[in-house]
């Protein structure tokens, strides 16, 4: 009987973000497969390593040929593992793409664990959603590309890290370097989730530091030990070791030399182009923005774990965003510019928390405003107006759009108006309007809000008792 309830307390308590999970892939599954020249690469390297046992382009010659295609100068753990997948389930695209999408639902599971973990259940579930239903990440999730498979072990490894810091444990820690190693090896962009981490370990130690100065040396020095060395002796062993290559060998990719056509100018403009018009959405955007403005203007009255992450985030964008715009713009480089959609894709988790954030903001705002009515007047409508209609309409629009998506054959993720310039994926066989398998879609988004109404059943139960009470009190004129 305990074991039962106990279930079934663990159900009510899940619910909501099994819906969203259920939901997102009800709603992914008739989008795509999105192919572009990057998806066919990393297939053809996926087959050199079924038919080599290397990362080499597999260039489909007779199997008595053995004379090799060119090396892929790319991390290689993403291609294991998806030729192990395909060893399992067999080597079509559609079974590779199959593995990508699972891998997204577990990023929605990290993102909203990690928002739990600064800002509570409710910011943590808000922010899943918000990651999971930017058209941007679905469409990453149904293309055969390695760079779901490495924002995955990038989460994971924030995550757990952050769990090592809290605990001082050497444990956790040697854990993440592990995670931190596997991501590394799959994509260089996993370093970018070093930055919070980074941060949050120098925020905890100065913390520390004058309790017992001797011992905390010798923590900081054994925690960066046991976290470098899975990095170290596995670059060591695949890069000198196994290909003979050198340790600067991946600074020798295309992305670093190849510059921007003359027919186009990169400006600075060209992150906010691709965010507001396609990456994340203009309302988005807008739910973001005052999200971290609430967090400058009241910083004093919020707790200190909500504004130590928004400042984490703050920067870690700032930084990813400064250094893509210095990449593009100041050197010229064409991938950074055009390949927007894969560049930025590390900071969406944390845009996604950040604007989640201020429906906590906002609730703890108002609350205080009830205690001093120089609040109350400017509080009242981030309350009602920025919560209640922004994330309503960020969340509907991503949703309208994704359907919309579904239909596309063809589409561009641009960095400059009116011009076709930035990400392009092409559909074979898109779903027309009125296909029955877009009402998969419509199911899935009446499943997502089941759980958020779920979610929000007391408090919604609560505000209904209370208008019952006001219409009793009219009608006996109290």
């Amino acid at each position: 009987m305990l074991s039962k309830l106990n279930l079934k307390f663990q159900l009510n308590k899940t619910y909501p973000l099994i819906a969203l999970l259920i939901g997102t892939l009800l709603i992914s599954l008739p989008m795509g497969p999105y192919q572009t020249l990057d998806t066919q690469l990393e297939y053809n390297t996926t087959r050199g390593i079924l038919r080599w046992g290397y990362p080499y382009l597999d260039r489909f010659g007779p199997p008595n040929i053995d004379s090799y295609g060119d090396l892929f100068n790319m991390p290689p753990l993403g291609f294991y593992t998806q030729a192990l997948h395909q060893t399992l389930f067999g080597t079509q695209l559609e079974t590779g793409i199959a593995l990508i999408t699972l891998l997204g639902l577990g990023c929605i599971i990290l993102v909203y664990l990690i928002g739990k973990k600064f800002h509570g259940p409710t910011t943590g579930l808000i922010a899943a959603a918000f990651f999971a239903l930017t058209p941007w990440q679905l469409i990453m999730t149904r293309a055969y590309l390695i760079d779901t498979q490495c924002l995955l072990l990038s989460l994971a490894y924030l995550y757990t890290g952050i769990i090592a810091i809290q605990k001082n444990s050497l444990k956790l820690t040697t854990f993440t370097g592990l995670l931190f190693a596997a991501a590394l090896l799959t994509k260089q962009f996993a370093v970018f989730m070093l930055i919070p981490l980074a941060i949050l370990y120098i925020h905890h130690h100065l913390k520390q530091h004058s309790q017992s100065p001797p011992k905390n040396k010798k923590l900081i020095f054994s925690q960066l030990t046991l976290f470098a060395f899975p990095v170290a002796i596995t670059h060591f062993i695949w890069y000198n070791l196994i290909m003979h290559k050198e340790l600067l060998y991946l600074f020798n990719h295309n992305d670093f030399r190849d510059y921007n056509f003359s027919t186009y100018t990169p400006t600075y403009a060209f992150v906010t182009d691709f965010l507001t018009s396609y990456g994340l959405g203009m309302f988005f955007c807008i739910t973001l923005i005052i999200s971290l403005f609430a967090t400058l203007i009241f910083w004093r009255y919020l707790p200190k774990q909500t504004v130590l992450f928004d400042t984490i985030c703050l920067i870690t964008l700032g930084f990813i965003l400064g250094l893509v715009l210095y990449l593009a713009v100041n050197l010229n480089l064409k991938a950074p510019y055009t390949s927007a959609i894969k560049y930025l894709y590390h900071a969406l988790p944390l845009f996604s928390i950040a604007a989640a954030s201020l429906v906590v903001k906002a609730s703890l705002l108002f609350r205080r405003s009830t205690q001093n009515s120089k609040f109350r007047r400017g509080l009242f409508l981030v309350v009602v107006m920025s919560v209640g209609v922004l994330l309503a309409a960020s969340l509907l629009a991503n949703m309208v759009v994704a359907q919309q998506l579904s239909t596309t054959s063809y589409l561009i993720f641009r960095v400059q108006p009116h011009l076709d310039v930035g990400y392009s994926f092409y559909v074979l066989n898109p779903p027309s309007l009125g296909d029955p398998i877009l009402l998969m879609q419509f199911v899935g988004f009446l499943v997502i809000l089941s759980g958020f109404v779920w979610y929000s059943r007391h408090f919604i139960t609560k505000q209904l008792q209370e208008i019952k009470f006001w219409f009793k009190s009219k009608q006996y004129g109290c």
